[in-house]
């Protein structure tokens, strides 16, 4: 297994060097069996969800700077097996010693490191807890962000960001009842329960590779956080609306509004990037019917060079933000993100929002969605823009889940993932 190891090294090589785990990671999962599979993905999900607390540690054991950063990622790697998974500590060091492969001055190094941390794990273990950035392996500008907007809740939100995403599914209600679902898994084997907060939504006990989820390939099922199911809903859909999707890829949304309201009018997903774009084609075919979605590849800032003049009864702005609400889906973005991305964030989003506005028609709904727990893109962004758009009003969200505060309700990371919603209505005067 030293091989994987390696492979493990080198991914989170390649997210220090700015490259997300989405980029990095699936390539080196192709032709491994499951256990190598799962192997790699645990090495480097755990390594990059702890790594502001690993390399606090590897620091001091140093005795000066480790200038290679394909050894050093090795390092955390086994630093990662030692600290936070159940690997048995000889197989641990062994195989990591072995994933040095040629640098044999690194072998040294390696074994040293590692076995210098088990013999000093408490003492190193109880500094960690006491730095700041270490403690709850966050950077430090985040997790001020997060205590400044949080301050009762932040100690939990830091945790749930280190913990384990549950698998979740959405249910085709158009096509077969959760409890009936559910009875099909029980008579698998598979272990799952409801979601009460959501009517569409089903939590796998464990996770399973789709391809083993009953009527996967059918369209019965999709895989989708609860939190991100709660759209489709929200967007009070009619037979016969228009509906625009802005930032749509890859389409768990836009397919979810067709299957929430299968006599909806269309649903035109718009997105920048065409790979994305065509995901979302790729899966409505799991669909099993023509559903009336129409793809258009285009700038959302832009609507002059996409847009043919007729306005719409809905449209879903699902704004690109700093995802700080998945951080335990994709624990990257601690190390991706930085403090100056969010200003900029929200400055896109201002644009997207004020471009989209003039689309929706009078007496129509935009339903502004992110999957972040920062009020500077989140209910901040909706004051300002009520602010400055006199025909603008909340909608008010009558729920049992997330917080309410000023406009829209905030979900934050635990039983679903961190989002948020606000509905906006366009005042018949316009």
């Amino acid at each position: 297994m030293s091989r994987v190891r390696r492979l493990a090294a080198t991914v989170v090589f390649q997210v220090l060097g700015g490259k997300s785990l989405d980029q990095t990671l699936p390539p080196r999962l192709v032709r491994m069996d499951a256990g190598e599979r799962s192997l790699l993905q645990a090495l480097c999900y755990t390594t990059v969800r702890w790594y502001h607390r690993l390399d606090f540690i590897l620091q001091r054991l140093l005795d000066k700077p480790l200038k290679d950063r394909e050894v050093q990622a090795l390092v955390l790697v086994g630093l990662a097996q030692l600290s936070r998974m159940a690997v048995p500590p000889h197989a641990a060091v062994a195989e990591t010693v072995a994933a040095a492969g040629r640098k044999r001055w690194a072998r040294g190094l390696v074994n040293a490191l590692l076995r210098n941390y088990l013999r000093r794990r408490e003492e190193l273990e109880r500094a960690a807890d006491r730095d700041y950035q270490a403690a709850f392996s966050h950077p430090a500008w985040l997790r001020r962000r997060i205590e400044q907007a949080w301050p009762p809740q932040a100690q939990e939100i830091l945790i749930a960001n280190n913990g384990h995403p549950p698998l979740v599914l959405r249910v085709n209600l158009a096509r077969i009842g959760r409890d009936e679902y559910l009875q099909v898994l029980a008579g698998k084997g598979i272990a799952a329960r409801p979601l009460p907060e959501v009517a569409s939504a089903v939590v796998l006990e464990h996770p399973l590779a789709v391809a083993e989820l009953p009527g996967f390939a059918e369209g019965l099922v999709s895989v989708q956080d609860g939190a991100a199911q709660l759209a489709a809903p929200l967007l009070d859909l009619r037979p016969g609306c228009r509906v625009l999707d802005v930032c749509a890829a890859p389409g768990g949304k836009t397919l979810h509004m067709v299957e929430h309201c299968p006599e909806v009018g269309e649903v035109v997903a718009l997105d920048v990037d065409p790979q994305r774009l065509a995901r979302i084609g790729e899966n409505l075919q799991r669909l099993g019917r023509n559903p009336p979605v129409r793809l258009l590849c285009g700038d959302a800032r832009d609507p002059g060079s996409w847009w043919d003049g007729r306005p719409f009864d809905r449209i879903l702005v699902d704004a690109p933000c700093s995802g700080t609400g998945v951080i335990r889906r994709h624990p990257d973005i601690k190390l991706l993100r930085r403090d100056e991305d969010v200003s900029a964030l929200a400055a896109l989003q201002r644009q997207i929002l004020d471009a989209v506005w003039p689309l929706l028609k009078p007496e129509g709904m935009l339903l502004y969605a992110t999957c972040s727990i920062l009020p500077e893109e989140n209910a901040g962004q909706m004051d300002d823009f009520v602010g400055r758009h006199p025909h603008a009003g909340a909608i008010a969200i009558e729920a049992g889940w997330g917080l309410a505060g000023g406009i829209g309700r905030q979900i934050l990371p635990g039983t679903m993932d961190g989002f948020y919603y606000a509905r906006l209505g366009k005042c018949v005067c316009c």
